[in-house]
């Protein structure tokens, strides 16, 4: 939390290079989908275009309020926001920042807008108006948003958890698949694209888990394996049930020997939450038989979930990663904050 918090001269810099991004992307409003002409002569458009007012409610990084407000703002939809209390005073200070930049440059009134108070009541209230509120999108820990979820009146778009799976297959390059697995892991735990759990092909585990063991050890790895892994790896605990479905978003990772691909596919889609998951393999076949079967919003052939964000996708910045899949699944940009009408022309027609 403390890190999520802290908002350094760095973190500064990376929100003005996204604000930056985004005002540089396309305007997705307006954007036409498709086009028909029908036998009768009607020509039929699908055309982008906003929501109206999204509601964000979010714990935590003081960012969010920065990209939530830009993304929601430059695809033509009003925002709400409401933050948490951990960071009430940077949340203010952002929104007043951005709010006077905007209105200085022509921006309607109340078009970015954050909840003064810190009050659950005002969660409740935002969950309830659906006269005003046409989508909310929670950022959060898991409770937050199946509370949200369970309380809302108004349309909800979920981010459950990011459980995100490696998995090293019996044709993989092994020094790739170390490195990758570090990075999944370590390079940043606390965030939701973050590796959870490692798969390994039994095949290769007598080769791949020793030092693999190492690399996590001294990176400070608490590692929590099946019997196969306490094994090869003397310092791992023997793993629980409950280690699977794990998002731990600190230095814990839980590991699993497997027989096959379609063995890793099961273990993923049993236990993961569609948000982010990978295989390390020269294998095409076995590449394919995991990307087309495991049912993520992000899956990765011989790259790091650590990838799944909106910035490292092109799309500047993000509002959310959905684990959902209407009407919108992974990384959410300005594509995924609209929606779309179909635009009708003709000359006379009647339906007879």
């Amino acid at each position: 939390m403390l890190d999520r918090l802290d908002l350094t001269d760095e973190r500064i810099d990376g929100m003005i290079k996204g604000l930056l991004e985004v005002a540089a992307l396309a305007d997705p409003v307006g954007e036409e989908i498709s086009s028909d002409q029908r036998p009768n002569g009607l020509k039929i458009k699908k055309e982008r275009v906003p929501i109206g007012v999204i509601g964000i409610i979010f714990e935590s990084r003081p960012n969010v309020t920065c990209d939530a407000a830009a993304l929601c703002f430059k695809s033509s939809n009003a925002v709400i926001l409401r933050g948490g209390k951990e960071a009430i005073h940077s949340n203010l200070a952002i929104a007043k920042a951005m709010q006077a930049g905007g209105l200085a440059a022509g921006m309607p009134a109340n078009v970015i807008q954050l909840i003064p108070t810190v009050d659950r009541e005002a969660v409740k209230v935002m969950c309830r108006m659906t006269d005003y509120l046409d989508l909310i999108i929670p950022r959060g820990g898991e409770s937050l948003i199946r509370a949200i979820t369970e309380m809302s009146h108004v349309p909800v778009i979920k981010h459950y958890k990011g459980v995100c799976h490696t998995y090293v297959d019996a044709a993989a390059d092994v020094e790739m698949a170390w490195s990758i697995s570090e990075n999944a892991k370590c390079q940043r735990p606390g965030v939701c694209n973050a590796m959870e759990t490692l798969l390994v092909h039994e095949s290769i585990a007598p080769s791949f888990l020793p030092q693999m063991g190492n690399i996590l050890e001294s990176r400070g790895v608490e590692i929590r394996g099946d019997k196969i892994v306490c094994q090869y790896m003397p310092s791992a605990k023997l793993a629980t049930e409950a280690d699977w479905h794990a998002e731990y978003l600190e230095l814990i990772l839980s590991i699993a020997v497997v027989s096959d691909v379609e063995a890793a596919v099961n273990h993923v889609n049993k236990y993961g939450s569609g948000h982010s998951d990978a295989i390390i393999t020269g294998d095409e076949t076995a590449a394919m038989i995991f990307l087309n079967q495991v049912d993520s919003s992000s899956v990765y052939a011989n790259a790091s979930t650590r990838f799944t964000d909106g910035a490292e996708f092109g799309m500047g910045a993000e509002i959310g990663v959905s684990t959902d899949k209407l009407h919108a699944r992974g990384p959410m940009g300005l594509q995924e904050l609209t929606t779309y009408k179909f635009v009708i022309s003709g000359d006379g027609q009647i339906r007879k």
